[in-house]
This record gives C-alpha cells, sequence and structure tokens, in this order.
C-alpha cells in the first residue's frame, strides 16, 4: 500500500481566530487547547482528524504563495461524514443558524446523502452520510 498517515491535519486560514471558534463551538466542534494560543487552535474532528484553524497572517508564515479568498475562489472543499441523514441536517442547520451561508442544495441519491455549507471565512464544509452497506469491506 501507499503512504499512510495516522492523523490528518488540515490548515485553514481564518480572519478573526475568536469569531471562528465562537462559530465551529455553535455547530459543536471542541478544541484542544494545548494547541490554542492568538494565533491559532486545534479544532478536534475525530481521534485522528484535526483542523488548525490559522490566523491569516501566522498562516502566511507556512508559504510563500498567496492566500486564496475563500468568498471568491474554491481551493478545498472539507468533506466529512455523518453517521445518519439526520446528524447531516443537524450540523448544517447548525452552521447555518451560527452565521454560515448555504452552499449547495442536499442531495440524496439514496445509498448517499449530503449539504455543505460555508464557514464565515468562505470555506466550503461538505457532510455526507453513506449508507455502510455500500462501502466496500475489502
Amino acid at each position: 500500500m501507499g503512504v499512510q498517515a495516522e492523523k490528518i491535519f488540515v490548515n485553514l486560514p481564518v480572519k478573526d481566530l475568536n469569531k471562528s471558534i465562537a462559530f465551529f463551538t455553535k455547530i459543536g466542534f471542541e478544541f484542544n487547547a494545548q494547541f490554542t494560543d492568538e494565533n491559532a487552535t486545534c479544532m478536534v474532528i475525530s481521534e485522528n482528524i484535526f483542523v488548525m484553524l490559522l490566523v491569516e497572517d501566522f498562516f502566511k508564515t507556512f508559504t510563500k504563495k498567496e492566500i486564496s479568498d475563500a468568498t471568491k475562489s474554491t481551493e478545498v472543499i472539507v468533506a466529512l461524514s455523518a453517521e445518519s441523514k439526520e446528524k447531516v441536517d443537524e450540523i448544517v442547520n447548525k452552521a447555518l443558524a451560527a452565521g454560515g451561508k448555504a452552499s449547495n442544495d442536499p442531495f440524496d441519491q439514496g445509498f448517499m446523502y449530503g449539504w455543505s455549507f460555508q464557514d464565515i471565512d468562505g470555506h466550503l464544509w461538505e457532510l455526507m452520510y453513506m449508507q455502510e452497506s455500500v462501502v466496500d469491506q475489502d
């Protein structure tokens, strides 16, 4: 098999760290205080998946490229699995109530259901439920 990592850390630039923390807290995410200061926070998605929210000036220290304006262009869509269609709806509705924007309408293909939103910085998030019986178990 190819490269196998034990954890994933997605790094996203944010304009106002405290507003981003408040937004994602309203959705139900938690943060690791050990990796949180005035420049960054570690949002816990699961035991092995984390999103580092980095203030733009700090984010710039990790790249020589310009930071994309997520309100105008898309570089990435963060897609997360959910345990049910209801959980997809719950998370997206919380994001919208917390100040996020609708991205795409929900889609339902029977075995797969998804819905997406934009966070307060314009980053795209997609929640998806897929029936386990459809996923190849090999």
